[in-house]
C-alpha cells in the first residue's frame, strides 16, 4: 500500500492544486482550491500521461519521517486505542498546521489500514460550502477508506458507533480506468467511472471538542472516516448522450434525507458539492496525484456531504433519496 510521504513538498503540492484547478476548470463552478503557501509546483511540468504510468506501489514510496508538530508514535497508538474503544482523543494543539496535519494523517492511515482492512478508495471532505463554514476553511480535504468501513444497504449500526458519531447524505463512484487521474471536468470524470452508488456516510469527529476542529484538524483525523452504508449501484451508460443526461441529473438532483416516517431530516442539491458532485473526483485526482498517489480502477470515491452532519439517535431509520436521477435507488441505515 502506498502512503504519501509526510515530508514531500506539501506547499508546492497545494500550489499545484490551485494552478491546475484554475487552468483546467476556470470556466466552471468549481471553487478555487486555495494554496497554503508559495513555491514552485514541483510536478506542474510533468505530462499527465507520464503521471498515470507511474506505479503507485509501496516500494515507490520513500520512508516516512515526521515533520514538526506531527503526532508521535505513542500518540497515534493512543488514537487507535481510543478509536477502537469509541472514546474521544485529546483536542489537537493550538496552531496545529497543515504540514503537521498531512503527516499525522499519513501515520494514522497506516494504523487504520492494519485494523480496518485493505485500502478500497478515498473520500473528499469539506466539499459543501456550509460544511466548510462549520470547519473554518474554504477548500476541500481528503481521507482514505478501508474495507471494513463499508456496510450494506439497510445495515443496523449502534447510534454510538464512534466517539463523536454523525451521519450525512453522500454518494460514491467507482473508478473504471486509470485515465481518471487526468480528468479535469465532471464530464471527463463520468467517462472514467462505471458506477454511481448511493451512500450514507457515518463519520466520527473523534476529538474531545469537535467545534474546535478546522481544516488541518479534519485532515489529521482522516476526514473522520469511520463507517458508511452503500446502496444499489447505478451503472454509468456507455452512450455519450445518456452520459450527458446523467451528468445534468447529478448536478440538478434533489437529495432528501428522511426518517422512517418520511419526515425530512435534511438534504440539498447535487450542485451543493463544488458546483457538481463529480468535481469532488477532480479534486481527489489532483490532490493525490500531487503526492505521487494514483487513483486505481475499482476504487470507490466518496464525494462529500449533500446534507448537514447530523447526530444519530437510537431507533432512528435514516434514508437518502436522489430525486431526479432515474434508477438511483434510496439507501438506508438503522440506528440502535
Amino acid at each position: 500500500m502506498h502512503f504519501p510521504s509526510p515530508t514531500r513538498g506539501r506547499r508546492p503540492a497545494h500550489l499545484l492544486l490551485a494552478l491546475a484547478a484554475a487552468a483546467a476548470l476556470g470556466g466552471c463552478s468549481l471553487p478555487k482550491f486555495m494554496s497554503r503557501g508559495g513555491g514552485e509546483p514541483a510536478r506542474a511540468a510533468a505530462p499527465a500521461a507520464a503521471a498515470v504510468a507511474a506505479p503507485a506501489t509501496a516500494a515507490a514510496a520513500p520512508p516516512m519521517a515526521r515533520v514538526p508538530g506531527c503526532l508521535s508514535p505513542a500518540q497515534i497508538d493512543g488514537w487507535m486505542r481510543a478509536y477502537e474503544a469509541r472514546r474521544p482523543v485529546p483536542d489537537l494543539p493550538a496552531g496545529f498546521g497543515s504540514d503537521a496535519a498531512d503527516c499525522t494523517r499519513a501515520f494514522f492511515q497506516q494504523a487504520l489500514a492494519a485494523r480496518m482492512g485493505p485500502l478500497v478508495g478515498y473520500k473528499a471532505g469539506l466539499t459543501n460550502p456550509a460544511v466548510q463554514k462549520r470547519f473554518k476553511t474554504d477548500q476541500p480535504v481528503w481521507g482514505a477508506l478501508y474495507g471494513r468501513m463499508l456496510l450494506d444497504n439497510g445495515a443496523t449500526v449502534d447510534a454510538a458507533f464512534g466517539a463523536r458519531p454523525l451521519y450525512e447524505a453522500d454518494l460514491l463512484v467507482r473508478v473504471k480506468s486509470s485515465a481518471i487521474n487526468q480528468a479535469r471536468t465532471a464530464a471527463e470524470v463520468l467517462a472514467q467511472v462505471d458506477q454511481i452508488i448511493p451512500f450514507i456516510e457515518l463519520p466520527d469527529l473523534m476529538v474531545e471538542t469537535p467545534a474546535r476542529l478546522d481544516g488541518p484538524g479534519i485532515t489529521a483525523i482522516n476526514v473522520g472516516a469511520r463507517l458508511g452504508v452503500r446502496g444499489t449501484p447505478l451503472a454509468v451508460p456507455a452512450d455519450a448522450a445518456a452520459r450527458d443526461r446523467l451528468l445534468a441529473q447529478l448536478r440538478d438532483m434533489d437529495v432528501r434525507l428522511v426518517d422512517g416516517q418520511g419526515a425530512a431530516l435534511g438534504g440539498g442539491k447535487g450542485r451543493d458539492v463544488l458546483g457538481h458532485p463529480l468535481h469532488a473526483v477532480v479534486f481527489l485526482a489532483i490532490a493525490l496525484n500531487a503526492e505521487g498517489t494514483l487513483l486505481q480502477p475499482g476504487q470507490l470515491l466518496s464525494l462529500g456531504s449533500f446534507s448537514a452532519l447530523l447526530p444519530p439517535r437510537p431507533g432512528l431509520r435514516a434514508t437518502v433519496h436522489y430525486d431526479g436521477v432515474p434508477g438511483l435507488q434510496p439507501v438506508s441505515v438503522q440506528f440502535r
